[in-house]
């Protein structure tokens, strides 16, 4: 009896398995698009370049790709709003897999105007990690480093060699609590954009609120290369 019970239903096991296999295509999206790039949309590297090249300092240049970005998820969150109930269904997924995607590449450009290699798979699960907030410090209990600096901590994943299995369950921690949030937090647009125009206006200042504050949170956790190599602690 004990032993049934210590098994897991095959029911369960199927509904675990979906959720593995959406967490880790959610978490591919954002680290091939949202870093990496795709067709027009340009990665993150290529931001931070046209950034530093338009503005006279590195910290300058911080401030605009987070403007620049704030602008395009607000933009983002009025489409999906502008049509009301009707349009909703359709236009909410799209929104929310979009606004991770632009704050996933306005925390990797910052992190690359900082000096960090966001081709490194370190720099890359940091980066995930901002889009979590404070779930980054279970993430990474979960991912068996709770020993690192809680008040640097994704500067100390970033700058650190780390074995691809520990990174790997660090990004589905990430995706698991990202599709969690998604689930959630779209019966709450839902209620927030319901109506025409309204909706559209309601949805573009929820947005660019959220990623001022995943931006403010990387610009805190990210500090320049340098000065997160030097103030590092060790585990």
């Amino acid at each position: 009896m004990a032993r049934r019970d210590a098994a897991q239903d095959p029911a369960q096991q199927a509904v675990q398995g979906a959720d593995d296999s959406r967490a880790a295509a959610l978490v591919q999206r954002l680290l091939s698009v949202g870093i990496d790039g795709a067709g027009p949309f340009s990665s993150a590297a290529e931001v931070a370049r046209a950034a530093r090249a338009a503005h006279p300092s590195t910290e300058s240049a911080v401030h605009a790709v987070v403007r620049r970005h704030t602008r395009l998820v607000a933009a983002s969150g009025f489409a999906t709003g502008v049509g009301g109930l009707v349009t909703l269904p359709v236009a909410l997924p799209a929104n929310v897999a979009g606004f991770y995607v632009l704050a996933t590449r306005a925390v990797a450009a910052v992190a690359q105007l900082r000096g960090y290699d966001t081709s490194r798979p370190e720099v890359r699960s940091a980066v995930l990690l901002t889009l979590v907030g404070a779930d980054a410090t279970d993430v990474l209990k979960s991912a068996g480093l709770p020993s690192l600096n809680i008040g640097g901590r994704l500067a100390s994943l970033a700058t650190r060699r780390w074995p691809p299995a520990v990174l790997m369950l660090v990004n589905k921690g990430v995706g698991f609590r990202l599709l969690a949030r998604i689930g959630t937090g779209g019966l709450v647009r839902v209620g927030s954009r319901a109506l025409p125009v309204l909706g559209g206006a309601v949805g573009a200042g929820a947005d660019a609120l959220m990623l001022r504050r995943i931006a403010k949170h990387a610009e805190h956790a990210l500090p320049p290369v340098s000065a997160a190599v030097e103030g590092r602690t060790e585990p």
